[in-house]
């Protein structure tokens, strides 16, 4: 593989991602960019059709996209069955990482029965609390808190002011992101007396392996069990998930959905941005919600669903929601008119 700070070629490109190649092999690709964005020494994609025609337009020097789009493009082209996973894949040759040298910064309090890996990075002002353990290669970015009883996975990454609180335990390779929060105590509550009574919060939080967590996201532990995210779930950034939450792997969850406590969503699911999920029900494997879609019951089949109404122009849907109102009674009158019919 060339040196990426040179450039690297359309024909290692190919070797390497398993690519067709039409074109001059030596050309040297020095950044990745959009069809519409892309200049001189850049590498594009084509995902969607409804881009199409940028193709005539774009200034990039060569573009991955699928078979059926190759004969218009003028340009070289790498051909892949999904250009967009494989557009991330090059992307990611071209990003570049801070080094995070293994140590504890001379800020950084440590309790005397955490264990810290010595090949770990813990960086400025960072708290570990009792018997808590980092993994061998964890970085611990500037102004983490780690709890009582937390486990950092070999290789994870907490980039900054990420909050573990109490019994919270991380696979390898997970990734938090600024402002996260894992482990606080969950939303149990019981009236007594006319006051409300806090239910302790007894479990923890278990993530999986190689998951990746977003910026001010929220995850509750587990009142008496765990609260469970599965490999390799990627949540966006604002999400609450509610306690004894269990997520299947390979599930997505969009900014700002909210999943209310004991909710069970199952594998390769995916969730739009701003949508919710009430308590105690199911999702099966393989469903996927729209954005902004109230999920009020178990979900037993695979497939798409969706919930509220589209956006419209303003008088229109002040009359549907005037004519909404009505339907009640004009159901009614429906089953009257057809009782009489019989």
């Amino acid at each position: 593989m060339g040196d990426i700070a040179t450039g690297i070629t359309l024909a290692e490109l190919s070797q390497r991602f398993g690519l067709e190649l039409r074109g001059d092999p030596s050309l040297q690709i020095h950044g990745v960019a959009t069809l519409a964005s892309a200049g001189s020494g850049q590498l594009a994609f084509l995902a969607n059709p409804r881009y199409r025609s940028q193709l005539s337009d774009t200034s990039a020097a060569a573009v991955v996209l699928r078979a059926e789009d190759a004969d218009a493009a003028s340009m070289p082209v790498l051909v892949a069955r999904d250009p967009y996973a494989t557009f991330a894949k090059i992307s990611a040759l071209f990003e570049t990482r801070e080094a995070h040298p293994p140590g504890i910064h001379a800020s950084a309090v440590i309790a005397t029965d955490a264990v810290v890996d010595p090949s770990a990075h813990i960086g400025a002002f960072v708290s570990v609390g009792a018997r808590s353990r980092i993994d061998a290669g964890a970085v611990i970015g500037p102004g983490c808190v780690i709890g009582e009883d937390c486990i950092v996975g070999a290789g994870c990454e907490l980039v900054a002011r990420v909050t573990l609180v109490t019994r919270v335990r991380l696979g390898s390779n997970v990734r938090i992101h600024p402002g996260a929060v894992l482990g606080a105590a969950g939303f149990g509550l019981a009236m007594d007396a006319g006051h409300w009574l806090n239910i302790p919060q007894l479990g923890g939080v278990v993530v999986g392996d190689d998951c990746e967590i977003g910026a001010n996201t929220t995850i509750d532990r587990g009142a008496l069990d765990d609260t469970v995210l599965e490999e390799d779930v990627r949540l966006d950034n604002q999400i609450q998930i509610g306690h004894n939450v269990r997520i299947g792997a390979h599930t997505a969850l969009a900014g700002c959905v909210a999943v209310a406590g004991s909710t069970r969503i199952g594998r390769d699911c995916l969730i739009g941005g701003a949508a919710g999920l009430v308590g105690h029900i199911e999702l099966c494997d393989k469903v996927t919600v729209t954005a902004m879609t109230l999920v009020t019951h178990s979900i037993r089949e695979p497939g798409e669903y969706s919930s509220g109404t589209p956006m419209m122009e303003n008088r229109q849907w002040r009359r549907s929601a005037a004519r909404f109102r009505q339907l009640d009674a004009l159901a009614r009158k429906v089953q009257g008119q057809d009782k009489e019919n019989t």
